[in-house]
């Protein structure tokens, strides 16, 4: 894989790219906590506006990659340029390009979502608009309320809503859809394909394979720190059915999930 050795100081102007270039690049990224190997020594590269998988069993190491290339962890040895910058050398510089959304996230208590938007806002040094943010996610009629008294669906999609605030060149979401009803689910993918369609680069990772189906242009399958396989998941689907592989199926035309929208509707509900 070649390695982009130039810096931001090389390209001052921040010269406008291709689409079809790499926004990020991993070059021999190893990370060990004592003996303990988490990072393996893998190299990929993520195309500029495309939606990245990351998937794995636990442990795989892929919590750990994000966290590298999200500056929030340092490398044991091997390069990771985010945007083409180096996430070691300009640690803050990359962060002003990216937006990450944790499994979880924490938020002051004591201030509304619009006081939040405020805050994040003042940090980002953006000005913005809190009530069409809001409105954007659908929770303008949240505008007051704090986020600890939100349904979950809604704390899902007002942290992808600081995420995004500055509009930034790379979006992490790690399992961003884990304990949602289908219908908050299915609202989040909406969402996530939006920001794609605006041109923002999302990397993300998730334990459902339907998610990734659905989503992905690419994905990465991890195992015990090291990748196994990248290709699109209808590519990777026939490379196996290529070697013969059957599983015993019962077909039917819907899924249970179906039947429970078909019963409950596709319509966002928040508790």
């Amino acid at each position: 894989m070649r390695v982009i050795t130039e810096t931001a100081s090389a390209n001052p102007e921040n010269l406008p790219r291709s689409e079809t270039d790499a926004v990020i690049r991993v070059a021999s990224l190893r990370k060990a906590f004592g003996a303990l190997v988490a990072v393996d020594g893998i190299s990929f590269e993520v195309k500029r506006g495309e939606v990245f998988g990351i998937l794995g069993p636990n442990g795989a190491g892929k919590t750990t990659t994000l966290e590298i290339m999200e500056t929030l962890q340092p490398p044991t040895s091997g390069r990771v340029e985010v945007d083409g910058l180096d996430v070691e050398r300009e640690a803050w510089a990359v962060k002003q390009r990216i937006g990450v959304q944790l499994q979880s996230a924490g938020f002051y208590p004591e201030l509304t979502l619009v006081h939040l938007l405020k805050l994040f806002a003042a940090l980002y040094n953006v000005h913005v608009d809190p009530l069409a943010e809001l409105r954007r996610f659908q929770l303008e009629d949240k505008a007051g309320t704090f986020y600890d008294k939100l349904s979950g669906g809604q704390k899902q999609r007002f942290a992808l809503a600081t995420t995004l605030l500055h509009r930034p060149v790379v979006v992490f979401l790690d399992e961003p859809t884990t304990g949602l009803d289908p219908q908050a689910r299915l609202h989040l993918w909406d969402l996530i394909r939006q920001v794609r369609g605006e041109g923002t680069t999302v990397v993300m990772t998730t334990h459902y394979m339907d998610e990734a189906e659905q989503l992905c242009d690419r994905v990465a399958i991890m195992d015990h720190g090291r990748i196994i396989k990248i290709g699109t998941p209808h590519s990777l689907i026939d490379e196996l059915l290529s070697t013969g592989f059957q599983k015993p199926v019962i077909r039917h035309e819907a899924t249970l999930e179906d039947v429970f929208l078909w019963l409950t509707g596709r319509t966002l509900r928040d508790e």
